[in-house]
């Protein structure tokens, strides 16, 4: 990973490119992001950048995180994140990182907690059929079906896909393509659907996959 981002999902929208092609784009407000603590081979074994976003007042932030952010003399944020870089190079504690990171064309990773669906069935989530709703099938249509029926097992083996709770879960959706970039505004258009909600917090880092 050479850089990365954290940012809040505005939604999404549509945008031509040169030829008069619709490109659906979800927008995220990239930024800007202090670094708030820089981490090197020497004292912590490996090397990265903690990014701070989003303003935040004293009486939402723990005390130990306000020490934090005095000793690195940076404003208080709402969220922080650790980016494992390839090499720091003149990062600085302080230094105030923006949209303009990327440009258009690149590859990016986005990642966030998907949205939450509730209890749901074994068809919704793991995409299993029903049965027919006829000749006194019912009423299990959308049952999961037998299962630990006989003396042996006499159990539900471990793993086994059934109800429960779906979504709310971290997501990683890769080589997406920066489509624009408005540095003035902080906001970075990505081709495709990201995970997670409107207002809700994602984080992008560019790809392993070459331009």
């Amino acid at each position: 990973m050479k850089k990365g981002l954290i940012g809040k999902k505005l939604g999404m929208t549509q945008i031509f490119d040169e030829n008069g092609k619709v490109v659906p784009v979800t927008v995220v407000e990239a930024g800007p992001c202090a670094v708030a603590q820089i981490k090197t081979s020497e004292t912590d074994g490996y090397e990265a950048v903690q990014l701070g976003y989003g303003d935040v007042t004293p009486k939402h932030v723990t005390k130990p995180l306000q020490g934090h952010f005095k000793k690195n003399d940076v404003g208080l944020k709402k969220y922080l994140k650790e980016f494992r870089l390839d090499s720091i190079g003149e990062t600085k504690i302080g230094d105030i990182i923006k949209a303009d990171v990327f440009t258009a064309g690149e590859f990016v990773d986005v990642t966030g907690i998907s949205k939450g669906k509730g209890f749901q069935g074994t068809i919704k989530r793991h995409n299993q059929h029903r049965i027919k709703e006829t000749h006194g099938a019912g009423p299990v249509h959308r049952h999961a079906g037998s299962m630990g029926a006989n003396s042996s097992p006499s159990r539900i083996f471990k793993g086994k896909k059934l109800p429960g709770h779906m979504g709310a879960e971290q997501v990683t959706v890769q080589n997406l393509t920066v489509v624009k970039i408005d540095a003035d505004n902080n906001l970075i258009a990505i081709k495709g659907a990201i995970p997670g909600p409107k207002g809700g917090i994602v984080t992008v880092i560019d790809s392993k996959k070459k331009v």
